[in-house]
């Protein structure tokens, strides 16, 4: 019995340290986007770069502060000099939202899949640009010009500015952004 007490203690600690990492993470990215924020707000903001480090990324994320779409759920980022890759479980069928298509090569987008996307990704000039390269479901290669038409028949209506070659005005004067190993630096004018 006390076996099993020891261990339970020992993951019952093990775990409450992770949490509290994760919340430490979750709450360092929250200030850094405060501090952002507040930065932009200014006549002549503070140049100093900004680093978001994976984790804190992945701890906020985690932590619920971000409304993902209905049906996207343990979303891991990681980072690599000009490349995002991202990592989700995602419900096609909530995602969807009763829209349903008779095209059969829309039907690969149906239940429950685990999806990885790798794009490039980079922010100069105040604008930001995101191009997809690639989507995986459940580790199978999904061909561009199905993401193309799942991107036009689900995405675009909900989200107009969501493609698979997005490009978009950057918050808070934000003038740069890099990807670069595990992290995400931004820098202000």
């Amino acid at each position: 019995m006390k076996v099993w007490s020891a261990l339970l203690l020992t993951l019952i600690l093990g775990l409450t340290r992770e949490l509290a990492a994760q919340s430490s993470a979750a709450a360092g990215m929250q200030h850094k986007l405060e501090r952002v924020e507040r930065n932009g707000a200014l006549a002549q903001p503070d140049p100093s770069p900004t680093e978001f480090t994976e984790a804190e990324v992945n701890a906020y994320f985690a932590s619920g502060n971000i409304q993902l779409p209905v049906g996207v759920r343990s979303v891991r980022f990681q980072g690599q000099p000009g490349v995002v890759t991202g990592n989700a479980r995602v419900d096609f069928d909530q995602l969807k939202a009763g829209r349903s298509s008779y095209n059969p090569l829309l039907s690969m987008f149906s239940g429950v899949h685990d999806v990885a996307v790798v794009a490039h990704a980079y922010g100069k000039r105040k604008e930001g640009f995101v191009h997809v390269d690639s989507v995986s479901l459940d580790d199978v290669q999904i061909p561009r010009f199905a993401l193309q038409l799942f991107v036009e028949k689900y995405l675009e209506p909900k989200y107009p500015d969501i493609g698979l070659d997005s490009r978009f005005a950057l918050p808070a004067r934000v003038d740069t952004a890099i990807v670069g190993n595990h992290n995400l630096t931004i820098t202000q004018k």
